[in-house]
């Protein structure tokens, strides 16, 4: 099928179907004409989708009826009495999750054989084409639908696939943590503020170094660790930061943080 052609539904359209669907907009990916969602609240998905130029309806099954990939975007708590309420219409497309804590098993339970589905959790960033998707790599889609959910979604994430029993570990590496990245962006800000810097410069630099940092590392395939020696000069000023950040229980408190959130 041709992606630009392809129709897709949100079952649920909160924060991260939103998120999903500004993405595959600002990338081209899929016509907004091409996009349908269904909500609770009809006021407020009708405020959404007037406002994105897509296309609200008002049920799950009108929304899987009309599309080819169907985002099973409501809480967790929620997911089965939607696909069982949608079943029928749902026979032939392909269900993408984002329900954290939905596996593939669990809908193999709720709508038995038949049925095209796979289970992921995506993060906030696909809004700017920019995601990450970790995807079970157990799933029943075909090689052809798999070969179009890649085709459409890889255009705003990093599409990664992980064993049934990684799939919360990679959603919490993807999803959890660039509430992290925001705290730190934030806590770097705050600093250069304390010394002077207008808190609209922090904001335009602190960003910029980390998208690059991260670029620089993905496109050097060099260790964080080297690249962070590499600007280390010997009695330098970096090396005194590094040396305060360890002072405070940076890397620990890191790791204790994914802890926790395993734990829960």
């Amino acid at each position: 099928m041709d992606i630009s052609a392809v129709k897709i539904g949100f079952i649920g359209f909160g924060s991260m179907a939103g998120a999903i669907c500004e993405g595959l907009l600002k990338k081209d990916a899929v016509p907004a004409g091409n996009i349908y969602a269904c909500a609770r609240n009809q006021e407020r998905l009708h405020a959404k989708c007037s406002n994105l130029g897509i296309n609200a309806l008002a049920s799950a099954e009108e929304v899987a009826s009309a599309s080819d990939i169907v985002v099973i975007a409501v809480l967790p708590e929620q997911v089965e009495e939607a696909v069982r309420s949608a079943a029928q219409a749902l026979k032939g497309k392909i269900i993408f999750s984002i329900a954290a804590g939905v596996s593939c098993s669990m809908y193999e339970e709720w709508l038995g054989e038949g049925y095209s589905h796979i289970s992921t959790i995506p993060n906030t960033p696909v809004a700017v084409g920019e995601g990450i998707i970790a995807a079970e790599s157990r799933h029943t889609l075909t090689d052809e639908q798999l070969a179009l959910f890649e085709g459409v979604f890889s255009r705003i994430a990093k599409i990664e696939y992980f064993s049934p029993e990684l799939l919360s570990l990679g959603g919490t590496g993807a999803g959890c943590t660039p509430a992290f990245v925001d705290v730190f962006i934030e806590a770097l800000a705050d600093g250069l503020v304390k010394h002077g810097m207008s808190r609209a410069q922090a904001y335009a630099i602190v960003p910029q170094m980390m998208k690059g940092t991260a670029e620089y590392m993905m496109q050097s395939g060099l260790h964080p660790g080297a690249l962070k020696d590499a600007v280390c000069s010997p009695g330098g000023t970096t090396i005194v930061g590094i040396s305060a950040l360890e002072e405070c229980g940076f890397r620990h408190a890191v790791i204790h943080a994914i802890d926790e959130i395993m734990e829960k």
